[in-house]
């Protein structure tokens, strides 16, 4: 997408204008520095990209202007996972290698024509986030830094009735990627059997997504149980594979994150770039590809090639809409049988059936009656010690790479699966969490919980809201895991 007509780029100063910021001066004449902006017009609308030299890509060398230009060439796919629906934007205004923060208000600064609806969250507040029609509002918030695309499983006409379940195939550390299409292909089956149609795509990171359009009859809490219901059923059809366990300490094979189907949840959408350092694309594929497909085949310099010689994979999606009753069902049949609600992230009501709402390793011994023990002491059921918290996953990292030659003999023990690597949500951004679950180790090679190494506060001085007449007690450390 080089320069175009009507490009702002090197634009001169009206006549009489003051000298502004960057200007120069020479023999006394005032010239504008190059504007660093162009113009290009999409679908008779003008959208101005700032910056379009800047690298978003260190190691291929793309920058923002091939963002852009990627999101037009496919405009037509990745419109169909956003157009009509809110989104949260991700932004990397420093490329893909730099921190990103989430915003849900739509900037003040935006174009006439750009949407908005007002969505209310968990927390209990509300905001008016963008609602993306047509290619010119992809090209708007490419330029906003937005390098994937995070929209809400509604329409903007509806936001309480979700119209699409998610499936988020989510592997632990060490899981093959052929075990990830194992798992994709007994989702395919198991929602077949309930009368609705999966639509399979990478998901540009390490796992498979599955999208399922659905009738906008129900409620985000009844397509998460439904959620739930199918992630326990690819559990009982392939136990040594996959997992509905929501705690990582549980966890084994390929996770079925069903909370992804909450409320304020979202995924990075068809077609949506990630910040990996190869600009990875998440990619519709059709069934038939799926047993073989290789995600590190789908790129920013590869998708739009594969767009326009096979079209979008996904272009069905909007015709196979189905009904959630069948699964609703077998939700139903499960609670019969004593596997009601599974826990819901953190920062979430609790709810009236869901379990306690703490991991296994920090659960409480039974009552003194059962175990003659009155203290009722936490009992390690998972011998987790925590390492370190950082802002950066690279410095949590480092932190890990220290407590592994302090402690090799415990280090030489550790398989992949044991190291706990969380994206914690912060105020605006997320932070990185390290744990190591010593299951593996000998009792006598363990070492105990050290002082965290680095030891990351998000909350440092944020200013708590006053609640009058409540126990001042220290503020309790909210997160989540992020999104896929």
């Amino acid at each position: 997408m080089g320069p175009r007509p009507g490009s702002r780029r090197g634009r001169a100063e009206p006549r009489g204008a003051q000298p502004r910021p960057g200007h120069w001066r020479n023999r006394g004449i005032v010239s504008p520095m190059p504007d660093p902006r162009e113009v290009v017009q999409v679908g008779g609308r003008e959208v101005t990209i700032t910056n379009p030299d800047k690298v978003f890509f260190p190691g291929p060398g793309y920058v923002k202007r091939d963002l852009v230009a990627y999101y037009l060439a496919v405009a037509d796919g990745a419109l169909r996972g956003v157009a009509g629906r809110p989104m949260a934007l991700k932004r990397f205004v420093e490329g893909a290698a730099g921190p990103f923060f989430f915003q849900k208000r739509a900037p003040a600064s935006r174009p006439p024509w750009l949407q908005t609806v007002q969505l209310a969250f968990p927390s209990g507040r509300t905001a008016d986030e963008v609602v993306v029609e047509d290619a010119a509002g992809l090209a708007w918030v490419a330029n906003l830094g937005c390098i994937d695309l995070n929209p809400h499983p509604v329409r903007a006409d509806d936001v309480d009735h979700p119209d699409e379940l998610r499936i988020d195939l989510d592997p632990v550390p060490g899981v093959p990627w052929s075990q990830i299409r194992e798992v994709a292909l007994v989702c395919r089956s198991v929602l077949a059997d309930h009368g609705l149609v999966g639509w399979p795509k990478t998901s540009g990171s390490r796992g498979i997504h599955v999208n399922v359009r659905i009738e906008r009859r129900w409620t985000f809490d009844e397509v998460r149980r439904a959620a739930l219901a199918l992630a326990r059923e690819v559990e009982q059809r392939a136990p040594a594979l996959a997992t509905s366990k929501w705690w990582k300490e549980e966890r084994h094979g390929v996770f079925l994150d069903y909370n992804q189907n909450a409320k304020d949840r979202t995924v990075a959408s068809a077609y949506s770039v990630r910040p990996t350092a190869d600009a990875r694309v998440s990619t519709p594929l059709h069934w038939d590809e799926v047993p073989d497909v290789e995600a590190e085949g789908f790129t920013l310099a590869t998708v739009p090639e594969r767009f326009r010689r096979i079209g979008d994979p996904g272009a069905g999606i909007d015709d196979a809409v189905g009904s959630l009753e069948s699964l609703l069902e077998l939700s139903r049949r499960h609670e019969r049988e004593g596997r009601g609600d599974a826990p819901w992230p953190p920062h979430y009501a609790k709810g009236v059936d869901e379990p306690p709402r703490v991991a296994p390793s920090r659960a409480r011994r039974a009552p003194v009656e059962a175990t003659g023990d009155a203290g009722g002491r936490r009992r390690s059921i998972h011998p987790l010690v925590e390492i370190g918290r950082a802002a950066e996953k690279g410095d949590a990292m480092a932190g890990l790479v220290r407590w592994k030659a302090r402690h090799p003999a415990a280090a030489r023990h550790l398989e992949p699966a044991d190291v706990l690597v969380d994206a914690m949500r912060g105020r605006f951004t997320t932070w990185t969490r390290i744990r190591v679950n010593l299951r593996h180790v000998p009792p006598a090679d363990r070492p105990g919980q050290e002082a965290l190494d680095p030891d990351y506060d998000p909350w440092a001085g944020y200013e708590w809201p006053d609640r009058s007449g409540q126990r001042e007690r220290a503020p309790r450390r909210r997160s989540t895991t992020s999104p896929d």
